[in-house]
């Protein structure tokens, strides 16, 4: 405990030192976003903070877009670029990146409220990151989500729909709150007692959904949404009039759009729809034929078969004909929504400038820490934006790029205000005056999916870092061993020749072996995104049910048991001497949300059950002692043989300021100061050996501050 103290202290020391870079130039105004801020901001005295040196750029930059820090190589590599074009190319460089979309995914998760317990949650996760994958555009996602019906898990969008059970006054709520950051499902019960929208507005929205049914299957539990003839939604709401006087509600959306169809992001917009129609149609010309093209032949061969043998298209071929042309995959139960199709057209049109700008404001949210509108879906008279003319600027670019989620990032990181610092020395009421006018950047915290990623790369856990035969754990796992056969098991055993007859241990009680499941109480398994999406894309099969007597049942029941029946069995522990080269998998792929005890939870990443439900990124004890104690930390600080570190503190060529350098590289992505670096080896020298040394320093820098906050 003394030592821990120790430590613990020398982490504070080293957090003093932090943000120790060089003065930078003044912002640059060329920018189009600092030029409207500048503008906006005119008269104002709020002290800005100067811009980030280009290593802490780095870091920044990493973090917020592939969700993780950087590597001593990228490192190395972003130094040996000319200083005027590594900004720039490393923006370039990230964006394009595979990671980019695991990032972006986890942002996604949060405003939908994904949940891969949910029903179709799993495909529901797997959509959404093959849509920031490929670039789908934002509007052309939402309307998938809005409109789709199907069965779970097999049409993913679907899970959407299904996330609140298809009640169509949650779905009014959430709809609006999520995609357009107008909170009008106050106004379910009453008039919103702050805002515009009635309670009638809430209703006529709520119609959209209200054909939409949730349906399970009795015999095969599967379950899809389709759409009714009848609306749930009546109105007057129960118990404002009587039964026989309510009525389905005729939809209505509350929101006005723009008039003008001609402003230049809606001129753009169409130009650059109507270029890429033509590059789709070029595209398909060159790549053969279609299956609406297949289909076409086959029924102008089947009229020259027809014709030619002079039989009349009556009856049955007419009806096959009819049920071919009119096939569309997934359909049958799962009838489209007329009404859903209507709304997403209103909510995704470019005239929608809520639609726009509410999701402008949550990427600048993310990136920056801040919002134009604060709380970010509370858009409302009451709540306008600080900077109206920055955000419409924003959003309108957003449309203008075809709803493109890297333009908007792009636009975002490559300002000025992005790339300030943070302000330090002041009192808080002039920091905050500050981060109000976008001249300083709040501190944030990473999100606990990338702190655990970067523990991850710090400690170099994505791969195997010890030599085989050398990190033995000795664990004891529970086994039942058979105590007395059943008479039909001791007939079978009695006619078996002893020397086949496998032992009663399989196994010896000391063996080297795998680490047992349960061990790793941080980890969790990684889903693959294309096998859920791949599974999808398979024909659908034929639901039916299948009679199955009582005896096959129970038949197939004791196949899959590995007890035998009527034995009797004692339970044993065994000592195993486990080879513990622990991999860990990215949090970014991981079920969301994790247990409430996972990591990931512990450091804010939320239950997503309730609409509004933020992340929670206040410091708590246990996060303290999970980063203190949790075996992620202690796994990624010890040092492995197969190390960039190891051949730096152990044999003849031992090099500790080298040692120290990369550490700091590795872990907070710049180099120590002279006092850092003296401070470090003291450190390694208090412990046993250099290894155990090493392991204590990164100990400490995984537990700093400036580890785990957004430089």
């Amino acid at each position: 405990m003394k030592r821990c103290l120790t430590l613990w202290a020398g982490c504070l020391v080293l957090w003093a030192l932090v943000d120790s870079g060089s003065p930078v130039a003044a912002a640059s105004p060329e920018h189009p976003v600092d030029r409207l801020l500048a503008q906006e901001n005119a008269g104002s005295t709020a002290t800005p903070a100067p811009r980030i040196d280009d290593l802490t750029f780095l870091r920044r930059i990493t973090i917020d877009l592939i969700g993780r820090i950087p590597t001593d190589a990228e490192i190395q590599e972003y130094l040996a670029w000319p200083a005027a074009q590594r900004r720039a190319r490393v923006i370039d460089k990230l964006i394009a990146d595979g990671r980019f979309a695991d990032r972006w995914t986890v942002f996604f998760a949060d405003m939908l409220r994904l949940r891969t317990n949910a029903e179709g949650g799993n495909a529901f996760l797997a959509f959404v990151h093959q849509a920031v994958e490929k670039g789908m555009p934002y509007d052309e996602m939402c309307r998938q989500l809005i409109v789709a019906n199907g069965k779970a898990n097999y049409t993913p969008e679907v899970g959407f729909i299904l996330g609140d059970g298809a009640d169509p006054m949650a779905l009014a709520g959430v709809t609006s709150q999520t995609f357009l950051g107008i909170r009008i499902a106050c106004a379910q019960c009453h008039d919103h007692p702050f805002d515009q929208w009635t309670r009638e507005n809430f209703y006529g929205l709520a119609a959209y959904f209200g054909k939409t049914r949730r349906v399970e299957n009795q015999f095969t539990r599967t379950i899809y949404t389709t759409e009714m003839d009848r609306s749930v939604v009546l109105w007057p709401p129960e118990g404002a009039a009587p039964d026989s006087e309510r009525k389905p509600m005729t939809p209505a959306f509350p929101f006005l759009l723009e008039d003008e169809e001609s402003a230049p992001h809606i001129v753009r917009l169409q130009k650059l729809r109507e270029q890429q129609r033509l590059m789709a149609q070029k595209s398909k010309a060159n790549s053969g034929p279609s299956l609406d093209d297949l289909l076409a032949e086959t029924d102008a061969t089947v009229d020259k078969v027809l014709a030619a043998k002079n039989i009349d298209e009556t009856g049955v071929t007419a009806e096959i004909k009819k049920d071919v042309q009119g096939l569309k995959v997934g359909s049958g139960l799962y009838r489209e929504s007329e009404l859903r199709n209507e709304l997403a057209a209103l909510i995704t049109s470019p005239r929608n400038r809520y639609f726009s700008r509410s999701f402008a404001n949550r990427v600048w949210v993310e990136l920056v820490g801040r919002g134009f509108v604060d709380p970010l879906d509370d858009f409302s008279e009451g709540n306008p934006p600080s900077h109206p003319e920055t955000l419409d600027w924003l959003a309108d670019e957003f449309v203008a790029s075809g709803y493109d989620l890297r333009t908007l990032v792009r636009l975002v990181v490559t300002s000025e205000a992005y790339q300030r610092g943070h302000l330090y020395g002041v009192d808080e009421a002039t920091r905050t005056a500050a981060e109000q006018a976008f001249v300083a950047t709040p501190v944030r915290r990473m999100l606990s999916e990338v702190l655990y990623d970067s523990i991850i790369v710090g400690g170099h856990l994505f791969s195997v870092k010890h030599e085989a035969g050398k990190n033995l754990t000795v664990v004891w796992r529970q086994e039942q061993i058979l105590k007395k056969p059943a008479e039909a098991t001791s007939l079978a055993a009695a006619a078996t020749p002893a020397a086949a007859r496998p032992p009663a241990m399989s196994r010896p009680a000391t063996e080297v072996a795998q680490a047992p499941a349960g061990y790793d109480l941080e980890k969790a398994i990684e889903l693959d995104f294309d096998a859920v999406l791949k599974a999808q894309e398979e024909a659908p099969e034929v639901e039916q049910m299948q009679m199955v007597s009582k005896e096959q049942l129970e038949a197939e029941m004791m196949a899959r048991s590995t007890r035998r029946p009527g034995a009797q069995y004692i339970d044993r522990f065994v000592r195993a001497v486990v080879d513990d080269n622990p991999v860990f998998t990215t949090a970014m792929r991981m079920a969301t949300p994790a247990p409430p005890s996972h990591f990931l939870r512990v450091f804010g990443q939320p239950s997503r059950d309730a609409l509004g439900d933020f992340r929670d990124h206040s410091a708590t004890m246990r996060q303290a002692l999970m980063m203190l104690n949790g075996r992620l930390t202690h796994e990624a600080a010890r040092v492995g043989e197969l190390e960039p570190v190891y051949p730096l503190i152990t044999g003849a060529k031992t090099d500790l300021d080298a040692a120290v350098r990369l550490i700091y590289r590795e872990l907070l992505t710049r180099e120590p100061s002279a006092e850092e670096v003296s401070e470090a080896k003291q450190i390694i020298a208090a412990a046993e050996n250099p290894r155990e040394g090493v392991a204590d320093l990164r100990w400490v820098l995984f537990n700093c501050h400036e580890f785990r906050f957004i430089p």
